[in-house]
């Protein structure tokens, strides 16, 4: 059984920053790319960044230059360093993953984590 269990979320000023974790476990042959959602209240849930393998990126414009997402394939652990941390970033954080499990490659969610900027 493969989980993805998300971290680090919490309360921070604005301006402020955080660093969130996901760590995928279980039957794990390999991860393909890793993304990081989010879903603020009364709101559709938000595609902010994705990662390969390789570690090539993309991220959307609403995010693009305050957060960086990294992984570290050793640890099946995708990151999600945000910085100048603004009130509309306050939502529930969800990391995505495609994961290869017995030669499989399945689409896995997290819990997610809670952010919330206030003043």
């Amino acid at each position: 059984q493969v989980q993805l269990v998300e971290s680090g979320g919490g309360l921070v000023q604005p301006g402020g920053s955080l660093r969130l974790s996901c760590a995928a476990s279980g039957s794990i042959l390999g991860i393909s790319i890793m993304r990081w959602y989010r879903q603020g209240p009364g709101k559709e849930r938000e595609f902010l960044a994705h990662i390969t393998h390789t570690s090539g990126t993309n991220y959307a414009d609403s995010v693009k230059g305050r957060f960086t997402i990294s992984r570290d394939n050793a640890k099946n652990t995708v990151y999600l360093q945000m910085t100048s941390l603004k009130p509309e970033d306050t939502a529930v954080y969800y990391c995505n993953a495609d994961i290869y499990e017995q030669s499989m490659l399945r689409n896995y969610w997290g819990q997610g984590t809670q952010v919330t900027v206030f003043s």
